[in-house]
């Protein structure tokens, strides 16, 4: 079992101009339902090490659970109590071992240095902050380029960086005059923060944002350099919550596309901030997963 191709639409029909062209890049039919199966996959079949261990809220940690277990690796995630139900059963389903932990009492990092110290001949991988997961997701931005030589903009979701950074990867390689924008939730803005002022900046805690998949304090170390970086990324796009949730309800009913709601970012940014469109592009935006809790997705559903 290798990393899918993406699945294409056209979903220009969502924007009220008809002088812009916008495709879906969707991962949503990735290996375990997002584009974290492209990271964890390198992981898995690179690292020298038999025991892998990461932290997650979700996506990250099955990819790596199903990767773990493809090349035949103890897989342990650290998981904030608050990840959906769904994605910690996915876990443990790949045949990982799931470490449950409250952010409030200890972060994600430090428990992972703990477990590092207890496991000293493991691998200790980040779902962003990590060489082989950058290069693992920098085959989504070539599928891209490749399809779409002509695209003028691709817009991605952000948490972490570890797509950002990777996509940003195969524009430098593949071409020269692509313009990459970040989608982030405005409940967690460090992104765009960071951006704003040129340097890293943080979140004091996880932010509470229903895009459980950018719920990062920060941007990862090596993200930053490549995301700053001369033909890095262009900026950062702020999407609130409400516009995160009509957006997944938009994209079920116009396009019969599942998706959580990190994976709406993208769209979400670009149909709220229509300033960004200009006449005769073609813009991409990325929707990096379908993994939501049904309940959560239920409620987003029917509540429009």
């Amino acid at each position: 079992m290798v990393p899918r191709p993406t699945t294409f639409f056209d979903a220009s029909d969502l924007l009220e101009r008809s002088d812009v062209r916008l495709v879906i890049a969707s991962e949503t039919f990735q290996q375990t339902g997002s584009f974290k199966f492209r990271a964890a996959y390198q992981v898995a079949k690179n690292c020298p090490n038999d025991h892998v261990i990461a932290a997650s809220s979700g996506n990250f940690g099955q990819a790596l659970a199903s990767a773990c277990r493809i090349f035949g690796k103890k897989c342990t995630v650290v998981m904030p109590e608050t990840s959906a139900q769904v994605k910690v059963n996915a876990v443990r389903e790949y045949g990982g071992i799931v470490d449950l932990i409250d952010v409030k009492k200890i972060s994600r990092d430090e428990r992972v240095r703990q477990l590092a110290e207890e496991n000293p001949e493991a691998y200790i991988t980040s779902a962003f902050d990590d060489p082989f997961v950058i290069a693992g997701n920098s085959s989504l931005g070539v599928e891209i380029i490749k399809a779409f030589p002509n695209v003028d903009t691709i817009i991605c979701p952000i948490g972490g960086g570890g797509l950002a950074s990777g996509i940003v990867l195969a524009i430098q390689e593949q071409a020269n005059d692509i313009h990459l924008l970040a989608a982030e939730p405005l409940a967690g803005n460090d992104a765009a923060r960071s951006f704003r002022s040129g340097k890293l900046e943080a979140n004091d805690q996880e932010p509470l944002t229903i895009a459980d998949g950018a719920r990062t304090k920060s941007l990862g170390l090596r993200n930053w350099e490549i995301l700053k970086g001369n033909r890095g990324l262009t900026g950062v796009i702020e999407v609130p919550d409400d516009a995160v949730k009509e957006t997944v309800r938009t994209l079920y009913h116009r396009l019969n596309l599942k998706v959580e709601p990190t994976g709406a970012l993208a769209v979400a940014a670009i149909l709220t901030h229509p300033e960004f469109l200009s006449s005769g592009q073609t813009i991409c935006c990325v929707v990096s997963g379908g993994n939501v809790d049904p309940a959560v997705y239920a409620e987003i559903i029917t509540a429009g």
